[in-house]
């Protein structure tokens, strides 16, 4: 017991210079705490009030705490006289290990956030992506969740997703339907003209503006081919399109224009 005593009053300089560095160090990883707490809480407020993902906000937020103590760390360990050096370049080495060998989920990772921060599509809308078309059920970090018209569900990676065009059939309030509509070269083309306009003024579906075109488009080997261009409203596309073909084909029967189709002419020779 006296020895310990005796070692304390002979090294007293050299304990206080330690102790008021361990101190700084602590107040570095304090001051280190208080201000990842601040910088997550005023980013979480920013990208709450832009609706990001909840799941994104968490994600990023666990990231920015993790350097800010890395950070933190290191200093607070070089103070004490902790040589830090080796440390970093064990860390950099581990990173570089982990990076490449989880390098498709990191970028699955980062396609997610993106998605999520700018929002070319949401939940509800159809899109076409990825080579796949649905509905999107969810957006998470690793996958698009999609759900198409037969009822499949279908997981595709989001760096896929990125990596490809989308097509968002929901942004827009309006909708184009293109229909191509081929009659006999034997029918009066401004009659079928009329007819097919006169189709398309019976449905309350259609809009007005812009205005529906109907126009000859092609004259192919065994058709004259009419472009048919009616608007509607996006949720209206597809049960006016349907319905629109079975009434053109009814009306044009009862005006008697022909609708070309495949033939085959068989000529049989009979052997003498």
């Amino acid at each position: 017991m006296q020895a310990i005593i005796d070692w304390i009053n002979n090294n007293q300089g050299m304990l206080i210079e330690y102790s008021i560095k361990v101190i700084i160090a602590i107040i570095i990883m304090v001051v280190a705490s208080i201000a990842s707490r601040v910088l997550t809480g005023v980013m979480r407020k920013g990208m709450t009030k832009r609706e990001v993902d909840g799941a994104v906000i968490g994600f990023l937020s666990a990231i920015i705490k993790s350097l800010i103590f890395i950070a933190a760390l290191m200093v607070a360990l070089n103070q004490v006289g902790v040589e830090t050096t080796s440390f970093i370049a064990i860390l950099g080495a581990a990173g570089l290990a982990i990076g490449l060998a989880l390098q498709g989920s990191l970028s699955n990772i980062a396609s997610g956030v993106l998605l999520i921060m700018f929002r070319p599509m949401r939940a509800g809308e159809y899109v076409e992506c990825g080579g796949t078309a649905g509905t999107v059920e969810e957006i998470n970090i690793f996958q698009t969740i999609l759900k198409t018209p037969d009822r499949k569900v279908v997981y595709v990676p989001n760096s896929q997703v990125i990596g490809s065009a989308i097509v968002n059939y929901n942004r827009e309030d309006i909708r184009r339907i293109d229909l191509v509509i081929g009659v006999s070269y034997s029918a009066n083309l401004q009659h079928t003209k009329k007819v097919l306009m006169e189709e398309l003024e019976k449905d309350e579906r259609i809009l007005e503006d812009p205005a529906p075109v109907v126009t000859v488009t092609a004259l192919n080997s065994s058709s004259v081919d009419f472009n048919v261009r009616p608007w509607t409203k996006t949720e209206d596309h597809w049960p006016t399109r349907w319905d629109l073909l079975e009434r053109i084909k009814d009306r044009l029967d009862e005006e008697g224009i022909g609708i070309p189709f495949p033939q085959m002419d068989v000529h049989m020779h009979k052997n003498q």
